[in-house]
């Protein structure tokens, strides 16, 4: 087999663990997964009423137009129909991006930290990736401009970024929107749009509208609490949305993905419910960090990154052993740090309880030692 080269240096993505495989290998009988930024609230109660009514239509194809979902959402956002395109998860968005616009001789600019699929893409399609540091956890925004060269044909935007939380200012972007050149593609993933309060955030939409090279990348995964039915959408000029178009695979999104992902985008309440208990949460955090002195980055996403100055996957394996699963910052490009998904009130105070006590411990042995 001839692969391409570029290829075998890849590794496949790694999922974390799951919660039976924890339960089985440490003998625990509850497991509390604060790992995968999904929502600790579940989803609204009228997906399950949507997804009941598919029984029996298991045998047809989705509807590849995504008509009764595209007709609620573009509604819901005030665009055009014809400015959205759906995939499966925004994971799939970002390798129709990378696979039409990146070949061999072109590059593309990211952040690094950052989320990885954005760099994965682009080693697939042997486009080179130009990473630019974080500064204090968030974009470089002057150095990724001055990344850009007559090769470059898409840019990353993460905000709020994955894995720190830091999110671009409005008048940041604005300014680096403008300086951006036509022919590059800007693309603003937003997976934790609905999470962000910061008051000098901007509009994606309204940008969107008045940049012909930017789409806006969303997801159902996140405060929807849809990870598992994989819908993800973009919003751009009806252009950019017609060229990638053919990229997509036909019935890329199943019937019941669409009907969960209308149902849920028909309950904001329950999305404000989310998002309020996640403020609240993450105040939690940041109260356990000031008082035990620790670094963070301030998050407008479901999570927060903690820098406790020691392996991160040993703080990982530690709370692993005691029935809760988070990422470790080893992976992340964090390795001192760990990443935590913001749970429910319970939860949260559960795996501050086990952190609090192996603080203490450290404090003991360190003490003892000195």
């Amino acid at each position: 087999m001839k692969w391409k080269e570029q290829i075998l240096s890849l590794n496949p993505y790694q999922p974390g663990k799951t919660i039976g495989e924890v339960k089985r290998q440490y003998g625990l009988d509850e497991i509390v997964k604060l790992a995968s930024n999904e929502n600790p609230f579940g989803c609204s109660v009228r997906v399950g009423d949507a997804v009941q009514q598919l029984a029996g239509t298991s045998a047809l194809y989705p509807d590849g137009y995504a008509t009764g979902l595209r007709e609620a959402l573009a509604a819901h956002l005030g665009v055009n129909e014809e400015q959205l395109i759906f995939g499966n998860g925004s994971d799939e968005l970002i390798m129709m991006i990378s696979r039409g616009l990146l070949v061999p001789g072109t590059n593309t600019v990211m952040a690094a930290p950052t989320f990885p699929q954005y760099k994965h893409n682009a080693v697939i399609e042997g486009s080179e990736a130009r990473e630019v540091p974080l500064l204090d956890g968030a974009h470089d925004l002057e150095g990724m401009l001055q990344a850009i060269d007559a090769n470059t044909r898409v840019v990353w935007l993460c905000s709020p970024n994955n894995p720190t939380g830091e999110y671009i200012g409005e008048t940041e972007l604005l300014a680096f929107l403008s300086r951006v050149p036509a022919d590059v593609l800007v693309v603003l993933d937003e997976a934790y749009h609905e999470y962000v309060v910061a008051e000098d955030y901007y509009d994606a939409i309204e940008l969107a509208n008045r940049f012909e090279n930017l789409i806006v990348l969303r997801t159902f995964s996140k405060i929807y609490g849809l990870a598992g039915f994989r819908v993800g959408y973009g919003i751009g000029n009806k252009q950019t949305i017609r060229a990638l178009e053919p990229v997509r695979e036909p019935f890329n999104v199943n019937s019941y993905g669409l009907a969960a992902a209308r149902a849920a985008l028909s309950d904001q309440e329950f999305v404000q419910k989310c998002s309020t208990a996640n403020r609240e949460g993450l105040q939690q955090f940041y109260d356990f960090c000031n008082e035990n002195h620790l670094a963070y980055y301030p998050s407008q996403g479901n999570f927060i990154l903690i820098d406790f100055g020691a392996d991160g996957q040993e703080i990982f394996q530690y709370l692993l052993e005691r029935g809760y699963i988070v990422r470790s910052g080893k992976a992340l490009g964090f390795p001192s740090c760990v990443r935590i998904t913001i749970g429910s009130k319970e939860q949260n105070a559960g795996v501050i309880k086990q952190l609090k006590q192996m603080l203490e411990t450290r404090s003991t042995v360190s003490g003892q030692n000195g």
